[in-house]
């Protein structure tokens, strides 16, 4: 990464017992910001901690060397330094008189979105959360520099407190192409967004800080305007963002919902419940905890309708190695809040998530599946990757039945899953499901699922009454036909390798999803002549025909349904 911060610039308008100290300080290429405050020893704060510059106390004639030397303070009592990215803040007494001055250092980094550099070629809305300091701003602006320069799109932003394209008349050299708008006052940001889009014909918009109800709304109309939006905000989480009555609206707002007696018992949840109002302005939802981390929601919609329902969701963790690679990897979120709407599912990993992310490469080399975060059960929180050995679970889980309710209770079937540990998933997307399990009272009048039911080929399953010895027998019936009794799961667990153990489990899944579930031939993926031989024999024991085809080291195997 390459950085640009003029510190130099800033250490100018400090007093000199404060510029001495900084100027030869081992950390100072890291230095986060510098305290100044009346009566008080002046301060630097790096991210290992705070400490004190000097034994000297800061005076009136200290910090009016300081402002003198700074712009005029705005509206939100902040001021920068002509043509650098710093921002100086200013805390006032009762009279009006600074007291305090805050001087944030503004770093160019360049480099930093390389980690989402795949989502900015398919043109989300990006909303970018985290708390004070971690480097949202950081981020837009290189945002805007690369849509601008390397994208070729006309980017104006949005800039209430010089703080993206620094002080002064003429922006930064960081934000490339991109046009800049000043905001007069912070309370008018709203309309200048507006004004932006009605006056200068932008593709993208780049907004920092929404903080206000007017701004929420000005971004949802830009949104609406089929104009891309690049956007920040404060909250650590995404359920933080629900949470937040101002700002709710950016994710589409919620909205108390009250359902009838059937839908409910469908459902298996209360009659009164949470839903999402509208679509969301922002598409993409990134959490920044670190500034080597992030957290990707890449469809906002599904994901606060997961959080809203209590239904654990997977997201991406990307985090940027020091060797310049994107490690991309699979989590579970576990949302503690909104579970009035659903029982708590105690089910486990998806194959296709630890398939779709969970390994270290370079982010040119990935291609993540769109249905990565949405799956819905699971309790225990984990991290799936190749990097270290499977556990387990691992084989079991790509076992797993996903199995679609028609007025059955979700919480009676779940409890009979959990209490016999069968390998059951249970779904509320149709188009995700391997089994349906209905009332055959209330199946048979349904022309429209057994119509879904025959085109996707999902085996039904009908019981007479929805008691538990009932559901029971027809779980129980489920696992026995889509189990191989004769394969040993456990020796192959103990005496394989990883790369074998994932063999094993990308022929497994191919088998029962595509082969048996499609009844559909598919070709698996390039391999050695020993783990040809593994294929081979587990291709054996479903009664399957296989052969293999292509030439070293590109040989694989082709599977064909019986």
């Amino acid at each position: 990464m390459l950085i640009a911060d003029d510190l130099g610039q800033l250490l100018e308008i400090l007093p000199d017992f404060i510029r001495y100290p900084l100027q030869i300080h081992s950390q100072r290429k890291v230095l986060i910001e510098v305290v100044m405050d009346l009566g008080r020893k002046p301060e630097a704060r790096f991210p290992k901690g705070p400490e004190y510059l000097s034994s000297k106390i800061i005076t009136w004639q200290d910090l009016d060397y300081s402002i003198k030397r700074t712009g005029n303070f705005s509206g939100d009592n902040r001021a920068g330094i002509e043509r650098t990215l710093h921002r100086i803040s200013s805390i006032k007494n009762r009279q009006g008189n600074i007291v305090g001055l805050t001087c944030r250092v503004g770093r160019a980094v360049l480099g930093t979105i390389s980690i989402i550099r795949d989502l900015l070629d398919t043109n989300p809305s990006i909303l970018l959360l985290g708390k004070p300091g971690v480097g949202k701003t950081t981020a837009i602006r290189e945002i805007a520099r690369v849509l601008a320069d390397e994208m070729e799109k006309r980017v104006v932003i949005i800039d209430t407190s010089n703080e993206i394209a620094g002080d002064g008349d003429i922006p930064h050299p960081a934000i490339g192409r991109a046009r800049r708008m000043q905001v007069s006052r912070p309370e008018l940001q709203h309309q200048v967004m507006i004004e932006a889009v009605e006056n200068h014909m932008p593709e993208v918009i780049i907004i920092d800080e929404i903080g206000t109800e007017l701004e929420a709304l000005a971004a949802r109309t830009i949104a609406e305007r089929g104009v891309q939006l690049v956007g920040t905000a404060h909250g650590n989480y995404l359920d933080s963002l629900i949470k937040n009555p101002v700002l709710s609206d950016l994710i589409g707002g919620i909205q108390y919902v009250t359902l009838g007696d059937d839908e409910a018992k469908r459902r298996g949840s209360q009659k009164s419940i949470l839903e999402r109002k509208a679509s969301p302005a922002f598409q993409v939802a990134i959490e920044i905890h670190d500034r080597n981390s992030w957290i990707v929601h890449e469809s906002v919609g599904q994901a606060v309708d997961q959080l809203l329902q209590g239904v654990n969701l997977w997201v991406q963790r990307r985090k940027l190695m020091s060797n310049g690679s994107i490690s991309i990897e699979c989590e579970e979120y576990l949302p503690t809040t909104f579970v009035s709407n659903t029982g708590r599912y105690h089910s486990k990993m998806n194959i296709k998530n630890l398939r779709s992310s969970s390994f270290t490469t370079n982010l040119v080399n990935i291609k993540l599946s769109p249905d990565y975060p949405q799956e819905q059960n699971s309790e225990k929180l984990q991290k799936a990757s190749y990097k270290s050995s499977f556990c387990r679970s691992s084989i079991e889980d790509v076992c797993s039945i996903r199995v679609y309710l028609y007025y059955i209770n979700n919480a009676q079937v779940q409890m009979i899953i959990n209490s016999l540990y069968l390998p059951i998933i249970i779904t509320r997307d149709i188009v995700k499901a391997d089994v349906i399990l209905s009332l055959r009272s209330n199946f048979k009048h349904n022309t429209k699922l057994k119509q879904v039911a025959k085109t996707r080929q999902i085996s039904i399953y009908t019981i007479c009454s929805s008691t538990s010895t009932s559901i029971k027998r027809a779980l129980v019936k489920m696992v026995n036909t889509n189990k191989v009794s004769n394969y040993d799961w456990n020796l192959a667990l103990q005496d394989s390798t990883p790369i074998e153990l994932k063999t094993l489990i990308e022929t497994r899944m191919a088998i029962e999803k595509i082969v048996n579930g499609k009844q559909q031939s598919v070709e698996l993926l390039p391999r050695d002549v020993n783990l040809r031989k593994l294929q081979h024999k587990l291709i054996n024991f479903y009664n399957l025909r296989s052969r293999s085809f292509g030439e070293e080291p590109n040989r694989r195997l082709k599977i064909y349904p019986k």
